[in-house]
């Protein structure tokens, strides 16, 4: 038979009352608490964790919004999103998006129903209608019209960083790969910080920067890397970016390090005991996991939580620059 609040109570000896405020982590005397949670261990009790939402409006569970799950970067995101929530109690949802604005807003609903209780997002589609700064979201590297609370790495100090680690190498002709999105990214001022060091310095430099969304495998990068013969030193927007466009520097009979120089952006490696096989700049993405946590949770129960938070980024050397040690 199923064990009950009133049978914990029962054992406990104390009031229904009591039981259901530790249960639901009100304050309750010490010694009331501990011989409550004392009666819900020996009686192997189970909260019922759908009366418990009912009670309280909360769910305790919260929407992950990806764009895709086989992006290494959202991948490894996710994880460590999964391990904080699951810390403070909560349970994941996770939303594969693909890059549509309607299933994000079909996710957006559900908090508007209490399925769940925040969102915390990584969507680069047009749902800046559904978003308001009333709405539990956190958002990752994009900023809306409304006063939306979001998380990023220092993406402009990571476009100098990337350029500055080139021109250290002997780089003479520098070259920014990365696509533009029609929304306020923050991811866009990795090309603003690496324009900013060349402008600043005196570097030469051209630019690839199409609309997206961009196949970089089409025959657009090809063709600019084509007409700029003497860039020998890369920053490309991302880790996949970079990949991409040394696969094109070795169609076009260009080796990587002797011919020249690459660097990405994200810090994408098999596991943390592998070394970067691609220099870049490397995202401190737990970091980021956990201050999105954190200040959605911050948000959802009504405590004080930062705007803005900006985490720094640092240069990983890998195999695809020289070794300037």
């Amino acid at each position: 038979m199923k064990v009950t609040m009133k049978d914990v109570a029962k054992y406990a000896g104390v009031s229904l009352g009591s039981v259901s405020k530790v249960i639901n982590k009100i304050h309750v005397k010490e010694a009331t608490r501990e011989k409550v949670l004392k009666a819900i261990e020996e009686l192997n009790y189970e909260i019922d964790e759908n009366a418990r939402a009912l009670k309280t409006n909360r769910s305790h569970t919260v929407a992950l919004i990806l764009p895709s799950i086989w992006h290494p970067f959202f991948s490894e995101f996710a994880y460590h999103i999964e391990e904080y929530l699951s810390k403070n109690k909560y349970k994941l949802f996770l939303c594969n998006s693909d890059g549509d604005a309607e299933k994000e807003n079909e996710y957006i609903q559900m908090v508007r129903q209490s399925k769940v209780d925040g969102i915390i997002g990584i969507t680069y589609s047009d749902i800046d209608r559904y978003v308001s700064s009333q709405l539990p979201f956190v958002t990752i590297d994009r900023h809306f019209s409304e006063e939306v609370t979001y998380v990023t790495s220092d993406n402009f100090h990571g476009g100098e960083i990337a350029a500055e680690e080139l021109v250290k190498r002997q780089c003479k002709k520098l070259a920014f790969v990365g696509a533009i999105s029609v929304y306020p990214t923050e991811t866009q001022n990795r090309k603003h910080g690496f324009i900013h060091y060349c402008e600043t310095n005196q570097i030469d430099f051209v630019k690839f920067t199409p609309l997206e969304p961009i196949d970089y495998l089409s025959g657009e990068l090809e063709d600019f890397l084509r007409e700029n013969t003497e860039v020998d030193g890369i920053f490309a927007i991302n880790d996949l970016v970079a990949l991409q466009t040394i696969q094109i520097m070795t169609k076009l009979n260009k080796k990587v390090v002797e011919d020249y120089q690459i660097i990405g952006f994200d810090g994408i490696r098999k596991n943390n005991e592998f070394p970067y096989e691609l220099s870049t700049i490397a995202q401190p993405i737990e970091k980021m996991a956990e201050a999105a946590v954190q200040t959605l949770l911050a948000l959802i129960t009504g405590n004080s939580f930062e705007q803005r938070t900006i985490l720094p980024v640092t240069f990983k050397p890998g195999k695809t620059t020289i070794n300037n040690e």
